[in-house]
């Protein structure tokens, strides 16, 4: 073994590790990745891939959007305890909404917790850890204010070739399921510019996806009282050169305006793709939540973009079994469902969330009625994005190579990528090296309802920048210690998935 050799092992046996748990939405995911850039910058290293908490540091990065999601928190902190006990030295950190609304009932309920953080402060992770080993004690620090927009803080992003750009934090909405608003605070939007220097830098690194993040994304502007900054950011990142897609999460349909789908439409490298929640179709039910919109108001908006970009796949979110829901109110879901024509949606089943005012209404619906609902709103959308998909065979698509999503590619010599309007596509593997990020143009032979097939050969391949970004990290790594994805979802673009059972608020935090 080499001199250099030996130090780097020397480093790496007496680096602490770290793993970070992550629940919850695209917000929380983007977090995590400042989290672990804040702990790397600190000197830890991520630890080995199946660790299973087995790290110097465990961080939780929660959510509380789900009605048991502190059930899920303490058994999680639960089954650490006695690896803590046995393990001196380890730390356990909690942050995001879970946090930011229990506060000190964490410690109290787990007192083997060192560090409790909230929405606003995570850029304290690695100095509050700190305080509680020199000290003793645990630490709870919950700002209740933004100290530093999250994307000013340093990152370890997990893909080398899409990247998530917060553009906006907070919400200035007040539906009744939701808890969010009161956990992250009014919308606050980040300078143009800067949004616009972070994308140019993020390109001259190799990547060539950028998804534009927002609790409230296209709400942008609203601190400046411009209405029309969100569909102006879109056409800028569509003078970045070097920055072949761009998508957005999660829009909402009162500030769906007719600027933003002419941007959409003329800005080449925005993406053919909408994920815009509906929650229900039934306009009573809208009003009971509090949504600002009614069922021709959202209808109207698709009506808009598939003129407009008539090879848009557009998908949603919705809410069964909301308190007062009939039996009339639903089956005008069903028919907006219907009209819509949904590619994929995120169904749930309604549940409560403590603190929110739908918690305590009226009307609860009995748990077995949901679930029929659900079951035949699961079964008409299945319906429909297969019918949607099999309108895609015999279409020559360009994908973008990515990593991990084909779950069976090595079974069946595949590989996998994104179409410009998302959709997944599994395509026949080329000869020649492909790697995530590069381009490949396929024939689509095949449509199951969440997924497209190209069994024929490849058509052709663009090697990419990002392509060569994946290949230069990917050596890199190599030479250090295997690492642990972060929890869900995937980096990258977000994937809505077609159907998602058990419960949630459908709110785009889930």
């Amino acid at each position: 073994m080499s001199s250099s050799d030996r130090s780097h092992a020397v480093d790496v046996q007496d680096s602490k590790t770290y793993e970070v748990r992550t629940y919850g939405c695209q917000m929380n995911v983007h977090d995590s990745e400042r989290l672990s850039g804040l702990l790397e910058g600190a000197g830890y290293v991520r630890a080995p891939e199946g660790s299973d908490g087995d790290a110097d540091v465990v961080v939780f990065n929660t959510c509380a959007v789900r009605e048991n999601a502190d059930n899920r928190l303490y058994g999680n902190l639960g089954r650490l305890a006695p690896m803590k006990t046995k393990r001196p030295g380890m730390q356990i950190a909690v942050g995001g909404c879970l946090a930011q609304k229990d506060r000190d009932t964490i410690v109290k309920k787990a007192p083997w917790v060192d560090v409790v953080f909230g929405t606003h402060n995570i850029g304290k992770l690695p100095v509050l850890l700190e305080r509680a080993r020199v000290q003793e004690e645990a630490q709870v620090e919950i700002a209740e204010s933004l100290e530093a927009f999250p994307s000013t803080l340093p990152t370890r992003r997990e893909s080398a070739y899409a990247a998530w750009v917060s553009i906006s934090v907070g919400c200035n909405n007040t539906c009744t399921f939701c808890i969010v608003p009161a956990l992250r605070g009014k919308e606050k939007d980040r300078r143009t510019g800067d949004i616009l220097a972070e994308i140019e830098a993020l390109v001259g690194e190799g990547v060539s996806e950028i998804t534009l993040l927002g609790q409230n994304v296209n709400a942008y502007g609203s601190d400046i009282g411009d209405r029309e900054a969100f569909s102006k950011l879109l056409r800028a990142c569509g003078r970045i050169e070097g920055l072949e897609r761009v998508r957005f999460t999660s829009p909402h349909p009162r500030d769906f305006t007719d600027d933003v789908i002419a941007a959409m439409a003329e800005t080449p490298n925005v993406m053919p793709q909408l994920h815009m929640p509906m929650q229900s179709g039934s306009d009573t039910v809208l009003k009971a939540m509090r949504r600002s919109y009614r069922q021709d108001r959202y209808l109207g908006i698709i009506e808009k973009v598939r003129s407009a970009i008539p090879d848009a796949a557009i998908t949603t979110d919705i809410i069964v079994g909301f308190p007062g829901e009939t039996e009339e109110d639903f089956e005008q879901t069903l028919h907006a469902v219907r009209e819509a024509r949904f590619s994929a949606a995120f169904t749930f089943q309604y549940s409560k969330r403590p603190g929110t005012p739908a918690a305590t209404m009226e009307g609860q619906i009995p748990k077995e009625v949901v679930q029929a609902r659900y079951e035949r709103l699961v079964a008409l959308q299945e319906e429909i994005s297969w019918d949607e998909n099999k309108r895609q065979v015999g279409r020559v698509l360009e994908l973008m190579v990515s990593e991990g999503e084909g779950r069976k590619d090595g079974a069946t010599h595949r590989l996998s990528g994104r179409a410009p309007d998302n959709r997944l596509v599994h395509f026949t593997k080329p000869d020649q090296d492909v790697r995530p990020g590069d381009v490949v143009t396929v024939e689509i032979t095949y449509a199951a309802p969440h997924h497209l097939l190209a069994e024929g050969a490849v058509l052709a391949v663009r090697r990419t920048r990002a392509g060569d970004a994946w290949e230069k990290r990917n050596a890199a790594q190599a030479a250090k210690p295997a690492g642990v994805m972060l929890g869900l979802p995937k980096i990258g673009a977000p994937q809505p998935l077609p159907v998602v059972t058990g419960s949630g608020s459908g709110c785009g935090c889930d």
